[in-house]
């Protein structure tokens, strides 16, 4: 049977480690953004870490250096792209439904995230022999994808499989190019013409001519440049102890100065008023409480970025090591 104490090491060891993925999330997401901004050659580990708003000390605590900090940054854009783009081409239908279905999601997710868009096609392009490596297994894949075209080709065999490489480097590259021309361009524009330049040498210009006519129907909304981070801009600095506080609100709304403490492990009564002043100043947390003014205890509640960023550290218990 577990003592009070085991019970109480294990919490601080599972908080400290939700702290930990928060700011790992919080360095990945400035990494694409400084990358997006400045080019590979420009992004520093104390600039990340200044838009991170995490110490060098930090940063270092979980990645060796700026590569393994891209490394997972590309990882963890190519696992979100994987969540899309395999769903739509693995949908029952034609291999050029497929194809259009996959490359659909795939622009319309480059133009939700322009940062992601341009570390994947542009900037990993500079990148260390790791980082090509894993470049290199995904179009791997996206070459074999193409190459089921030879199962509906027009003529015997099809196409030979190099082809399927060659179609795959060619829709990059015309990616590429646009990624790279000044003002705002709409990827989702590309999806008639790069399927048709896809198909062609499968399934024959007739089809081809088929894809390039059909309507887009766009659904992409404003563009962002990645997923919204909750942490950016907070105002305090976040430890296991806040981490505590907000998942004893979100636990049990309406809770008190002295429940909090309790549940955070915090002695003082002066430090737990400091910490609440502090959370509800950076609109984390809000009383609806009468408080002292009316003699009744305060009643904390999480805003709506205070629930986010509970959310986020809970997401966390679930994210492998």
């Amino acid at each position: 049977m577990r003592t009070r104490k085991q019970a109480g090491t294990e919490e601080v060891a599972r908080q400290g480690g939700h702290v930990a993925e928060m700011q790992r999330r919080r360095l990945l997401l400035a990494f694409v953004e400084v990358l997006a901004e400045q080019g590979l050659e420009n992004v520093s580990v104390g600039r990340i870490c200044k838009r991170a708003g995490v110490s060098r000390r930090t940063f270092y605590e979980l990645f060796e250096d700026r590569d393994e900090c891209l490394l997972a940054a590309f990882d963890q854009a190519t696992e979100r792209l994987a969540d899309k783009v395999v769903p739509a081409y693995g949908y029952p239908g034609k291999w050029s439904a497929r194809v259009r279905a996959g490359l659909t999601a795939l622009l319309e997710y480059f133009d939700l995230h322009p940062g992601v868009a341009r570390m994947c096609v542009v900037e990993t392009l500079r990148a260390g022999p790791e980082v090509l490596e894993h470049r290199r297994h995904i179009l791997v894949g996206l070459a074999r994808a193409v190459d089921q075209g030879r199962a509906e080709a027009k003529y015997d065999g099809g196409p030979l499989p190099l082809m399927a490489e060659g179609l795959v480097g060619g829709a990059l590259a015309v990616i590429h190019a646009r990624l790279l021309e000044p003002g705002v361009h709409s990827l989702a524009e590309l999806v008639n013409p790069l399927t048709a330049m896809i198909v062609q040498p499968y399934i024959g210009p007739a089809a081809a001519r088929r894809e390039l006519e059909r309507p887009v129907q766009k659904t992409v909304s404003a563009p962002t440049d990645g997923p919204t981070d909750p942490f950016k801009g907070l105002s305090i600095r976040f430890t296991y102890r806040t981490a505590r506080v907000l998942a004893t609100i979100a636990e049990d709304s309406g809770a008190s100065n002295r429940m909090i403490a309790d549940s955070a492990g915090i002695n003082d009564e002066g430090q737990t008023s400091r910490l609440l002043r502090r959370l509800r100043d950076a609109g984390l947390i809000e009383n609806l409480g009468e408080g002292h003014t009316r003699g009744e205890p305060n009643a904390w509640w999480l805003t709506e970025r205070g629930e986010a960023i509970h959310a986020t550290l809970a997401g966390a218990e679930r994210v492998p090591a």
